[in-house]
């Protein structure tokens, strides 16, 4: 050891030069003995101390690496998750339609949900997702189901079943759909889907690229979105999004198939460091009738924005324009602008004060002054 070795050496010179001055000193053999014994003592002493002081940091260093392998025993363990939320969204708002006005208390999409993710193997899992609306503005009805579907997830990628989103709504009007309000975003929401009955749906993502496909299958007994087909490619990275979609579905009038629908779409978000939010979501809707002679073609324009003003203020800006392709006073046309100023005190709570104006070309333009509130909770699990 090469602590002994040193306090041997150490001695050593500590006798010669003790020797060499014994006829000066006056100090006996005998009592160079008695210290030669004393120092071997205390070596022996600093020897032992030093031992259990490194077993000691071993012991310690065991233990430490015993409960580094337990935590991460445990976490390991932990692979299955389950969620319940919920948000209510009341607004109050003085409505003018026509030049009739009037106040009404109304709901901005208030909805539970509930969401476990359950783990087979390595990388593979399942996931349970059901979601309600609840309708404040009539009595507080639970409302119908707003997305109710399980999913099988792998390495290869996700396949659902059951009430969904669309493609359409995941790549693009989700960027532009950022303002408190039931019909927002605004020239989207006059034709597009936002949920869909007995979707099959496949998403695949790699690095910074999404793949997802969607095929709705209602047999004889299908909506106005049956047979319908929904494909979409998107790039996201760090702040920006960007994609293209397909739609094609059947059109119905009164329960029978009068033709097809197809929709080409994109949507560009990108979300800036100095606080600044823009969107930009665009569909060009061919309207493709059985006849020919009833074909046309509209489109959606629908453009977001949002800035922190301050720490808990946001202000929001959107502008929209909606087309249905016909050219008479049968066209239900229309756009317009919102202006919002929300506050946020905390993450899961925000109050807001809105001003919307929709003008038609052929019906009753449409404002509204409102103010609402947004209470949202969320609590998961692992086990």
């Amino acid at each position: 050891m090469k602590f002994k070795g040193f306090m041997n050496f150490f001695l050593l010179c500590f006798l010669t030069t003790s020797y060499s001055s014994v006829a000066e000193e006056s100090i006996t053999l005998e009592e160079l003995k008695i210290q030669f014994g004393v120092l071997q003592k205390k070596i022996a002493q600093l020897e032992k101390q030093q031992l259990a002081n490194t077993e000691s940091q071993a012991k310690a260093k065991r233990a430490q690496v015993v409960r580094e392998n337990k935590i991460a025993a445990e976490t390991a363990k932990k692979t299955n998750s389950l969620k319940v939320y919920g948000t209510l969204r009341p607004t109050f708002g003085y409505i003018d339609e026509g030049g009739e006005t009037q106040a009404d208390v109304r709901d901005a999409l208030s909805h539970i949900g509930v969401k476990a993710t359950s783990e087979i193997d390595q990388g593979w899992s399942t996931t349970l997702h059901g979601e309600w609306g609840i309708d404040l503005s009539n009595n507080a009805d639970f409302g119908k189901a707003r997305q109710v579907y399980v999913a099988l997830n792998s390495p290869m990628g996700t396949v659902a079943i059951g009430k969904q989103r669309p493609v359409q709504y995941s790549f693009i009007a989700e960027y532009v759909d950022i303002f408190d309000h039931a019909n927002s975003p605004y020239a989207y929401d006059a034709e597009s889907v936002f949920f869909v009955d007995n979707l099959l749906t496949y998403k695949y993502k790699y690095n910074h690229f999404t793949w997802m496909a969607a095929a709705q299958f209602n047999g004889d007994n299908g909506d106005n979105y049956s047979d319908l087909v929904n494909l979409g490619f998107s790039y996201d990275d760090k702040g920006l999004h960007a994609a293209v979609t397909y739609l094609t579905q059947d059109a119905n009038f009164n329960g029978n198939t009068i033709g097809d629908d197809e929709v080409y779409a994109g949507a560009l978000a990108y979300d800036f460091d100095n606080g600044l939010y823009l969107a930009l979501g665009y569909q060009d809707k061919e309207y493709q009738r059985e006849n020919g002679e009833a074909d046309r073609n509209g489109h959606t324009v629908d453009l977001s924005a949002a800035y922190w003003l301050a720490k808990n203020y946001r202000l929001k800006l959107g502008y929209f324009d909606f087309s249905d392709g016909i050219d008479h006073n049968l066209s239900r046309d229309f756009d317009g602008f919102n202006t919002t100023l929300e506050w946020i005190p905390k993450p899961w709570l925000r109050f807001h004060l809105e001003y919307l104006k929709r003008d038609f070309e052929n019906l009753d333009d449409f404002s509204s002054l409102s103010i609402g509130f947004r209470y949202d909770f969320a609590k998961q699990w692992q086990y």
